[in-house]
């Protein structure tokens, strides 16, 4: 469904939409409308049977305005340059609507990591770091786990990329696991930065969180820690899915045991208590909060006018279509755009980075208040402008990350 919908093109109509209501100067739309920088490498990887096989991998910097890259890298059979490009551009707006030092960046390798051994996994994350090793560092561009990615896999990175520079450098890789150099906290940060950014939308509208209802598309991590999160502030999970199948119970399941099933049997499908239900079906659900926590490209013209939500709180990327967006505006429903509600990874990932730089490491609780305030600041930052110039909220966040953007291209001297 929508495979056809190019997010490259999405990207640039968002920026676009927004340089025009805030009446910018034509350069910046100019400067943000395209990576500054992106690189395609071809990664040849020994497999286990003897054989050479040869991967593309991509990484695209969009705008360097602010800081250093940072963004994910991903392993996908999917993976385009232009999603690169894409998902690059909307890294820079998170950064920017949290206020962190940063640029976007993006990337992955074009693969199908479930049918690749871990040895095979290794050698082509550390061959892909050689590749891209030139334009990458902790003062130049700092990757971060996606899909299909973990700790292990960035440990594998920073290590091959230490190798090469002659020393440690924690710093040029976030999302590691903690013996190296990694953040607590930093595996919940994107659903937990979601689960704040939700929790404040809900008290706007008067929604009680405690028994809300709420679904969740997707379980990987991002899904299922803010299926597990919505849960302890007193939600009720009805529904939830994976790429298999998709479970219901209108009087709500326990995350946990679902998650502990999933890790037993592969799917959360055949959960104890649950009617089986398809991705179309889970998406109609009447609730008050849905969390696309999957895919891009997710909430289209073909299913919106099913969507029947309060609140759309986007944890995974580009998850709703520009068409969708507008009518989903026009049914009053509130959609936390990703770009603000997925904005909690990146947020701790900086965190991660300034650890690094500092060789000093901060507690759990630490990790969690300091996140908190960032994600309530945005969230209350965005939702003025919103209200300020009667706009959706994509927009005004948008808004809020080209105004952030502009002023410091003017005074570097960029817009002429």
């Amino acid at each position: 469904m929508s495979e056809n919908l190019n997010v490259f093109e999405i990207a640039q109509q968002q920026i676009k939409d927004a340089c025009e209501k805030l009446k910018v100067k034509p350069a910046v739309y100019e400067i943000l409308k395209q990576p500054m920088r992106v690189m395609e490498v071809a990664i040849p990887v020994k497999m286990d049977d003897g054989s050479v096989k040869v991967f593309s991998g991509y990484r695209s910097q969009h705008n360097l305005a602010l800081g250093p890259a940072k963004g994910g890298l991903r392993f996908h059979p999917t993976i385009t340059l232009d999603e690169a490009k894409a998902l690059s551009m909307w890294m820079t707006f998170k950064s920017a609507v949290v206020g962190l030092p940063y640029g976007g960046g993006k990337g992955g390798v074009k693969c199908n990591p479930k049918e690749l051994s871990e040895g095979e996994k290794e050698r082509l994350s550390r061959g892909f770091i050689q590749a891209i090793a030139p334009i990458i560092g902790p003062e130049k561009d700092i990757p971060a786990p996606d899909v299909y990615t973990n700790a292990q896999v960035m440990a594998w990175m920073m290590d091959e990329y230490s190798k090469l520079r002659g020393y440690n450098t924690f710093g040029v890789i976030t999302g590691k696991p903690l013996i190296v150099g990694g953040s607590i906290g930093r595996n919940e940060a994107t659903a937990r930065g979601c689960c704040f950014v939700i929790r404040e939308a809900a008290a706007q509208l008067g929604i009680n969180i405690k028994g809300a209802r709420v679904v969740v598309q997707g379980f990987g991590n991002a899904g299922s820690i803010a299926a597990r999160i919505m849960h302890d502030m007193g939600a009720k999970v009805v529904a939830v899915n994976d790429s298999r199948t998709g479970i219901y119970n209108h009087n709500g399941v326990d995350p946990y045991e679902v998650l502990e099933h999933k890790n037993k049997t592969g799917s959360v499908g055949g959960f104890p208590g649950t009617t089986e239900i398809s991705n179309d079906e889970l998406l109609a659900l009447e609730c008050d909060v849905l969390i696309p926590a999957a895919m891009e490209n997710q909430i289209t013209e073909e299913n919106v006018d099913n969507v029947r939500a309060k609140i759309v709180g986007e944890a995974a990327n580009g998850p709703t279509t520009p068409e969708a967006d507008k009518v989903l505006y026009s049914k009053n429903i509130l959609v936390l755009p990703d770009i603000l509600a997925s904005s909690g990874g990146v947020t701790v990932s900086y965190f991660e980075w300034v650890q690094n730089l500092q060789n000093f490491y901060w507690t759990e609780e630490e990790v969690n208040s300091r996140l908190e305030q960032k994600m309530v600041d945005a969230f209350n930052n965005v939702h003025r402008i919103s209200k300020e110039y009667s706009v959706d909220m994509r927009s005004a966040a948008y808004m809020a990350g080209i105004k952030h953007l502009a002023d410091a291209m003017e005074i570097r001297g960029w817009l002429g």
